[in-house]
């Protein structure tokens, strides 16, 4: 078994047990300062848990793994746009990933939730959790952003992006 397998199965055993996720950054740390009251209004309960009370999804459970069309990953809190389709790739860990996310797009923090620290990336706008980003992916950056589906939504081209929340 190789350490993307292990991981993959690891934390896909972590999400179905519903380990008790770590605290959740302060709301007032990024430029969309919304009560978690109000998030909780606008997205579904798993997309909630994901984003801001740093859940992860089963491995293999977003249809977005399968997404292939020319467009654009948007947070599915506040609608940022974080990366571009032509970044994406198939990693075989059950997550989509990417290995590259917009500029400016994504900031970083260290977890150490498995034990071992782990680089998590969160939206640079609402702070919202959507995955971590390790130094296992494809050339040119060698990164692999391994986010959470139901913290994303895909805008297909010629769509236009949906306007940022507020």
């Amino acid at each position: 078994m190789n350490r993307r397998t292990w991981i993959s199965r690891i934390s896909g055993l972590f999400a179905a047990t519903s380990l008790a996720p770590g605290p959740a950054r302060a709301a007032s740390a990024f430029p969309l300062n919304k009560p978690r009251e109000e998030w909780k209004k606008l997205l579904t309960a798993d997309a909630y848990r994901v984003l801001f009370e740093e859940g992860t999804e089963p491995a293999g459970s977003s249809a977005l793994n399968a997404e292939k069309r020319a467009g654009t990953f948007v947070c599915a809190a506040c609608r940022l746009p974080l990366f571009d389709s032509a970044h994406k790739y198939e990693s075989g860990t059950g997550w989509p990933s990417f290995w590259q996310a917009l500029a400016g797009a994504v900031g970083t923090s260290t977890d150490f939730k498995l034990i071992y620290p782990r680089t998590e990336y969160h939206c640079a706008r609402c702070g919202g959790h959507q995955g971590h980003v390790f130094n296992d992916g494809p050339r040119p950056t060698g990164k692999r952003y391994c986010n959470n589906g139901v913290a994303l939504s895909f805008i297909a081209k010629p769509e236009p992006l949906p306007p940022l929340r507020t």
